[in-house]
């Protein structure tokens, strides 16, 4: 139990609910700075009562009602999700359609990075020789390849960073023809050609797959990072099937041989002198907890505005954890037709829920539940607080890459792989992720920055944790203070000056392509 005075936290004035900051939570009898006195213990980061709240009575948080109390709830209650009833979702009609009309923000230039810029005009921050896979039945042959790459040829090349297998579960045993298909091969396609890649496109296929390398990859769609042009380059692939290889080690060998041409070219390649504004950066949080939209989202959210005034491209996504905000994000979209894509993308979500009969109270998790964080409604409200207050410019839509620079709408299930998975293919250079309960998340294709919501977090998973924002609620410094260090941050990450806890303990987690198309 913490020995600090008693912290307790609301986001506006009109809530009738706080969070407890302090660590280990209140004992009941605690009396809180407004006078109440807690007739509960109440955790860490859960919500107590400022006032009585009758049968019925809105619980209001972030000014927004997350829920109606199943009973009465007396001032200095713990208030946890088994009191509330949760609000029914805000219809998609009748929405406020770019409505918000802000100051615009003033430009902030003079900020770079050292990055590799490639042919097609985007900006590495890695430089890695990334193999794909049409499916998943190569996988341990590529696994193996790939170790004996990293031993035996990676040396020679000190200039790459890194060789990664683009693993996932997709290729075979699927609807290779579902109109819904498109949406898992584009997304491997077009994180094939992440700018953290350079390029270099390798592909390792079975044989017999549906997924055969040439729809993967169709001309046109592959050009050599050259300095002085764009060229054709044929598709480099290593078929197991092919006669020409007599056992394992021969499909081992031709991969290695492959691979160390794509590594002499890659070697050649330096950083560059580059403007922030070749940032492509993924916001998202995983491990949410009630302090996420108190410290770490907002944070985030400065530090958002941050790079769209220094001309970056910043994508957050989440579909279930934004829908019960679908106003505040309708308000805020540059155009009625940015506006229309948002609303295209919930209504495909509820139908996507009702087709599972499913709602989606379903989303929030027993870990969120444990950090106070009471549903979905609750949630949303501190997860959409990542993107900052710049207008809406554009929606990305599943698998498809960005194309256009400001804030962007990324639509993406919530989960963490999955949504990470498709903000690579968004073309994703540098991710950040915030979390309250913890989780080791972790990507091999890009730098992940992590951001714990809570300083006893920090201190526990210290070797797992680039920045602290719960100093924000120990009113050890402010949102603007953390947001500004983690701009900083993101540059030297970016150049290369620094390594990220995620890729100093090589933590990455398989890519998890979205499969809405039904299997065979």
């Amino acid at each position: 139990m913490s020995t600090q005075a008693p912290l307790c936290i609301a986001m506006h004035p009109a809530d009738n609910v706080a969070i407890v900051a302090n660590d280990g939570g209140l004992p009941a009898g605690t009396r809180l700075p407004g006078g109440q006195v807690l007739v509960d213990k109440v955790p860490q980061a859960h919500k107590v009562a400022l006032e009585d709240i009758p049968e019925g009575g809105a619980v209001r948080r972030y000014n927004v009602v997350i829920g109606y109390a199943l009973k009465f709830i007396a001032a200095g209650s713990w208030v946890h999700e088994r009191l509330l009833q949760m609000p029914d979702a805000r219809a998609l009609d009748g929405l406020p359609i770019a409505t918000t009309r802000p100051t615009p923000m003033e430009p902030l230039a003079g900020y770079t990075f050292e990055g590799y810029r490639n042919a097609d005009g985007s900006v590495g921050t890695r430089n890695i020789l990334a193999i794909t896979q049409t499916v998943q039945c190569v996988a341990g042959v590529t696994d193996f390849a790939v170790q004996r790459i990293k031993a035996e040829l990676l040396p020679k090349y000190p200039n790459v960073d890194d060789v990664v297998a683009l693993e996932h579960g997709y290729g075979c045993g699927v609807a290779i023809d579902a109109p819904d298909a498109a949406v898992p091969i584009r997304t491997l396609r077009n994180i094939s050609l992440n700018p953290n890649f350079g390029g270099e496109v390798m592909v390792v296929s079975l044989g017999c797959e549906k997924l055969q390398p040439e729809r993967l990859m169709p001309p046109g769609a592959i050009a050599l990072v050259d300095q002085r042009t764009l060229q054709e380059a044929p598709l480099d692939v290593v078929c197991l099937q092919d006669e020409a290889h007599v056992g394992f080690m021969s499909m081992v060998d031709s991969i290695l041989r492959q691979a160390d041409e794509h590594l002499k070219r890659l070697n050649a390649r330096r950083r560059e002198t580059v403007p922030a504004s070749e940032l492509v950066v993924g916001v998202q949080c995983g491990g949410s907890d009630a302090f996420s939209g108190v410290t770490a989202n907002p944070a985030v959210g400065f530090c958002t505005d941050l790079l769209v005034r220094a001309g970056a491209t910043v994508m957050f996504s989440e579909v279930t954890e934004v829908r019960d905000g679908i106003d505040q994000l309708t308000a805020r979209a540059a155009t009625p037709e940015v506006a229309q894509a948002l609303i295209d993308q919930m209504a495909w979500y509820d139908a996507y829920l009702a087709r599972g009969r499913v709602d989606r109270s379903a989303n929030t998790t027993p870990g969120n539940k444990k950090g106070g964080l009471s549903n979905i409604v609750e949630k949303a409200m501190g997860s959409i607080v990542k993107s900052g207050s710049a207008p809406i410019a554009g929606v990305v839509t599943p698998g498809e890459k960005a194309a256009q620079k400001g804030l962007l709408y990324a639509a993406t299930p919530a989960s963490d792989f999955i949504c990470g998975t498709l903000q690579l293919a968004a073309g994703m250079n540098l991710h950040v992720f915030t979390t309250g309960r913890g989780t080791p998340y972790g990507l091999a294709q890009v730098p992940v920055i992590k951001v714990a919501t809570r300083s006893d977090l920090a201190r526990r998973w210290h070797d797992l944790m680039d920045v602290n924002a719960g100093r924000i609620a120990d009113g050890q410094a402010t949102i603007e203070d953390v947001g500004w260090e983690l701009f900083h941050l993101m540059l030297d990450v970016a150049s290369g000056r620094k390594k990220t806890w995620a890729e100093h303990w090589k933590l990455a987690n398989q890519l998890v392509l979205f499969n809405p198309a039904p299997v065979t």
